[in-house]
């Protein structure tokens, strides 16, 4: 039987995208031809050597409305001159050209929705973004039958708002057996605290720094870059805590995966001012656990349920810092309570990983290509 070739659009620039590259891995052991479209940075590095096909498309514009249209455009031709039988939009960013062009061309479209487009920070406080956004959406997903997305609360607000079904299929990574070999280059003399992710608005980060000013004893690493990034790096300067909050910048999957075994905390902070981050079911949720790596996670609904389901974390209802800071403590000074919740981990992890998720994944695809469409 031929392979079906799948197309994946995305608008980043594929090197530190790990729900992707699980992704377009499980299809290819599976016998699909797969390419990821992305976007080639001024600062991209060399692309590393995966079993799919990987391609970046270079923009003259960096940023803004100007970028958008033309990414656009460009992911609009190039899907235009390449065969396909589907192709998997992620996100609103890239469901245009996908959408039209499987239309037009008489090919499966899908549509993975990393999170709730329409509300996330930088869209809200914009009203004509957002705007154009709604009707982006409004426009597409109604007319598209084969969709997914990373967490239950989503799905449901999600069918709710496009009227269309989704099917949940989780960001969590493959399952960590092999034993902690502990490396010089990620030891401290202090316990440390570990967020690992965009450093952008509304993820807490203003406030965790703020909360280490009563933290004396522990250290803050930050893996990722984003748009507060200079802004943050300004902050611990004027807090007088640069000696102890370290900014690591961006890291490979394979280096994220080395460094967080040996971290105490794990830091998965949101602000209640978006949609998107409220019913948020963040993937450092899952790499803590994954890691055995105890974690603070705010009080919202998908958090609160995996705690219930497995005690992997605690949960915090502000990012006042003084609640911070007892959160912080309460692992760190109770350590009974701090190996209970280590030994959860172990347990969870078990349960929470791609080996499960990815059949989950490959059924969807195998339905939507292999079985009769009524």
């Amino acid at each position: 039987m031929k392979k079906k070739k799948i197309i994946f659009t995305v608008i980043n620039d594929l090197t530190y995208d790990q729900r992707m590259i699980r992704i377009c891995k499980s299809l290819v052991t599976k016998n699909y031809e797969v390419l990821l479209v992305g976007r080639k940075l001024p600062h991209s590095k060399p692309l590393t050597t995966q079993p799919f096909q990987q391609k970046r498309l270079y923009c003259f514009f960096q940023k803004g409305k100007f970028f958008y249209l033309e990414y656009n455009l460009r992911l609009f031709f190039f899907l235009f001159l390449n065969k396909f039988d589907g192709v998997c939009a992620i996100d609103l960013d890239t469901i245009l050209p996908a959408f039209y062009i499987s239309r037009w061309k008489g090919k499966k479209m899908i549509y993975d929705a990393h999170e709730y487009f329409t509300e996330v920070p930088e869209v809200v406080r914009r009203p004509q973004v957002k705007s154009i956004w709604e009707r982006v959406g409004n426009l597409t997903v109604p007319n598209i039958q084969h969709c997914y997305t990373v967490g239950n609360s989503l799905a449901e607000i999600l069918k709710e708002k496009y009227k269309t079904h989704f099917e949940v299929i989780r960001n969590v990574p493959v399952l960590s057996k092999e034993e902690i070999i502990k490396s010089p280059k990620y030891t401290s003399s202090k316990p440390i605290l570990l967020y690992q992710g965009a450093l952008n608005e509304g993820r807490g980060l203003e406030e965790m720094l703020e909360a280490m000013t009563v933290l004396d004893e522990v250290e803050f690493w930050l893996a990722g870059e984003g748009d507060l990034s200079d802004f943050l790096r300004k902050k611990t300067i004027q807090l007088q805590i640069e000696n102890r909050v370290k900014f690591l910048g961006y890291l490979l999957p394979e280096e994220l995966k080395e460094l967080t075994p040996h971290v105490h905390i794990g830091i998965n902070f949101l602000k209640n001012t978006s949609l998107n981050y409220y019913y948020s079911l963040a993937n450092k949720t899952f790499d803590y656990v994954n890691a055995g790596v105890p974690a603070i996670h705010m009080n919202f609904p998908e958090y609160k349920k995996l705690i219930n389901e497995f005690e992997v974390g605690i949960l915090i209802d502000d990012l006042e810092k003084e609640t911070i800071a007892t959160a912080v403590n309460t692992l760190l000074q109770k350590e009974d309570f701090y190996k209970k919740i280590k030994n959860n981990c172990q347990q969870a992890k078990v349960e929470w990983n791609w080996e499960k998720e990815e059949k989950k994944l490959i059924a969807f695809y195998d339905d939507l290509f292999f079985l009769p469409q009524s």
